[in-house]
């Protein structure tokens, strides 16, 4: 197992805002996390990259205990995330801020792993030394994405990729998410679009008010009635904002 997260519990102050959640992320997967706004998603994907602090619980990855690891020292054993909101620097050009997807790291061959980023997103080879903080949504998108690439980790935290972006650009993400898996890379995606998550994952845990309430093969769920009347509906497909504390 390369990710395992066990009866984690998280608080805001005296506010609960993950109550055992419970999940594992196997070498090569796809899996999902969705639910309603404030259900607890990013603060999970925080707690897993050492943003959060854990309450209780514990964290193993790649067959270590990293609940008390600091958060850049995740980065360097093989946690990415490419972060709601995008968070690139957006007086940075793009070709700078991909190369802080890379401070972690003490070797690498730059030319090489920027070829492997403009290779997927081409948009941004066209624009790399454009402020990043210029381009459009989908693009910024893109280069959070290429920026947590260059850390090459070993599972890739997505958190909200398709949000706010055109149908188009939802449909072309959601297609480079399949590639960088198909290349090794594993997948933890957040996602408020619950039907196109479900179809891309191998497996997905369903969380409400930070407790994981399903747990299945992604194609069972897309099936379930319970999670077609709570999330297939079209409620999540207009979901935006912030998710949770």
């Amino acid at each position: 197992m390369l990710l395992e997260v066990e009866n984690i519990a998280v608080h805001y102050g005296k506010i609960a805002a993950l109550k055992g959640v419970s999940l594992q992320v196997d070498s090569g997967e796809i899996v999902a996390l969705i639910g309603a706004n404030g259900a607890g998603k990013t603060t999970t994907l925080k707690t897993i990259s050492g943003l959060r602090p854990l309450t209780a619980g514990r964290i193993s990855f790649d067959g270590k205990d990293i609940s008390r690891m600091p958060g850049h020292r995740r980065v360097v054993v093989g946690i990415g995330q490419a972060p709601e909101g995008r968070g690139i620097f957006p007086g940075m050009s793009v070709q700078e801020n991909l190369l802080m997807g890379s401070y972690a790291r003490k070797r690498f061959n730059k030319e090489a792993e920027l070829a492997e980023v403009y290779e997927l997103f081409p948009r941004l080879a066209e624009r790399k030394t454009q402020a990043g903080g210029t381009m459009s949504g989908g693009e910024q998108q893109m280069l959070a994405i290429g920026r947590a690439l260059m850390a090459k980790p070993k599972v890739l935290l997505l958190d909200e990729p398709s949000m706010g972006l055109a149908p188009i650009l939802v449909n072309q993400i959601f297609s480079i998410i399949s590639e960088i898996n198909r290349r090794g890379t594993t997948v933890l995606l957040v996602e408020q679009n619950a039907t196109q998550a479900l179809q891309l994952a191998d497996r997905a845990y369903v969380l409400e008010t930070g407790r994981v309430v399903k747990s299945a093969p992604a194609h069972d769920l897309l099936s379930d009635p319970e999670v077609q009347a709570a999330y297939l509906g079209g409620d999540l497909d207009t979901e935006v904002g912030a998710d949770g504390p």
